[in-house]
């Protein structure tokens, strides 16, 4: 094993630095991951972006990243079902509170890894396709099955027979939309979802039943006159501004949760930078408003809306449910296809703030990865 680097960031707003790094050490129930392939999330820019404000338990310096797929090299303490050597993709939980920001987080050679949110890969796919899946799939899955979100049932996850009730996903071509279609149609859902026309095909053969073109003002009505007299179990509402049409539908349809992915302003509206300034002080007084206002129109008609936290998965059943008993079979099978398609966006540690960068300017249907070198690529 050799020594441990990392892309670190040693204060708000600053650029990622790579430097050496302390080796990780496993604890109860983890596994030490050889990292091979990261993925970058809009989380990790946000959190550049915001410095203190969101993740104000982050002291610095610390390393982002939640996107990960390596080799185990190591198990703790407590862990039966995984080996040194297996091939695995994972959810890097550094970042959230209470966890260890650096030996945790995965933009670094070596990470500590919960064996709870990892899954086996099969040989067929690469470590770079792999990496899109950890926080997109965690977030859907808080999203469609925690108790405070839509609270549906995965008991057969996987295994469940057709219902004829409706999810209605806002943000399909998403990375968390994408994967939110395939598992509520594994929980034996319908899914109707709305991605830009050139998405459309590909929204479909992930299982949506019905694709709507979010950019026609007439989608919300469209999708109401679709659902018809089904039964909608719940809205997921995934991109930036899509909570307003979401309150729209459930009004129509009797839908009485929304959940909701996705902040109603763009956090890259800002400086990167320290201090206030003009655009950050709009940004937060139309986070404030609009997230009032959305309260205020959905409460008196008995709409609940909330916002996901993806990792809530890691301290409930869900994340045993998805990540254990669904995950490795279905990606052994092929009946979860591994969205969105992975983009090489550089190889080696330095690549990983270009990756940021690029992705602040908009990324569609796509994940950026970036690859490590300890070994051939997909190997």
């Amino acid at each position: 094993m050799s020594d441990n680097s990392a892309a670190w960031i040693d204060s708000p707003y600053a650029d990622l630095t790579v430097r050496a790094a302390p080796m990780p050490k496993p604890g109860v129930g983890q596994l030490l991951l050889e990292v091979r392939a990261v993925a970058v999330n809009p989380l990790d820019a946000i959190i550049q972006s915001n410095g203190t404000v969101m993740y104000g338990w982050l002291r610095y310096p610390v390393v982002l990243g939640e996107d990960v797929a390596g080799v185990v090299v190591e198990t703790g303490a407590g862990v039966d079902d995984f080996a040194v050597g297996d091939r695995v993709v994972a959810y890097a939980m550094g970042l959230e509170k209470g966890r260890d920001a650096v030996s945790e987080s995965g933009f670094q050679a070596y990470v500590a890894v919960d064996a709870s949110l990892a899954a086996v890969l099969p040989a067929a796919i690469a470590f770079e396709e792999a990496a899109v899946l950890p926080l997109a799939i965690s977030t859907a899955a808080a999203g469609l099955f925690e108790k405070d979100q839509l609270g549906l049932d995965y008991s057969r996850l996987g295994n469940a027979a057709p219902r004829d009730e409706v999810v209605v996903i806002w943000g399909g071509a998403t990375a968390v939309g994408g994967n939110a279609i395939q598992l509520a149609r594994a929980a034996g859902y319908r899914v109707v979802t709305t991605a830009s026309a050139k998405n459309h095909e590909q929204m479909r053969r992930l299982g949506a039943e019905a694709v709507f073109d979010y950019h026609d003002p007439d989608a919300a009505n469209r999708i109401i006159d679709e659902v018809g007299g089904s039964a909608v179990a719940g809205i997921l509402a995934v991109a930036t501004g899509s909570a307003e049409p979401c309150l729209r539908i459930a009004r129509a349809t009797g839908a009485t949760q929304i959940a909701m992915a996705s902040p109603p302003v763009s956090f890259y509206d800002q400086p990167r930078r320290r201090g206030l300034s003009l655009a950050r002080i709009r940004l937060f007084l139309k986070l404030g408003t609009r997230t009032a206002l959305l309260q205020v129109r959905s409460r008196p008609r008995g709409i609940g809306a909330s916002f996901i936290w993806g990792s809530a998965i890691a301290t409930s059943p869900v994340g045993p449910a998805v990540w254990g008993g669904y995950l490795p079979a279905a990606l052994a099978s092929g009946s979860h296809h591994l969205y969105p398609e992975a983009h090489i966006a550089g190889h080696g540690l330095p690549a990983i703030q270009g990756a940021i960068d690029t992705l602040r300017h908009g990324v569609s249907a796509r994940k950026l990865v970036v690859t490590l070198d300890h070994a051939p690529t997909g190997s």
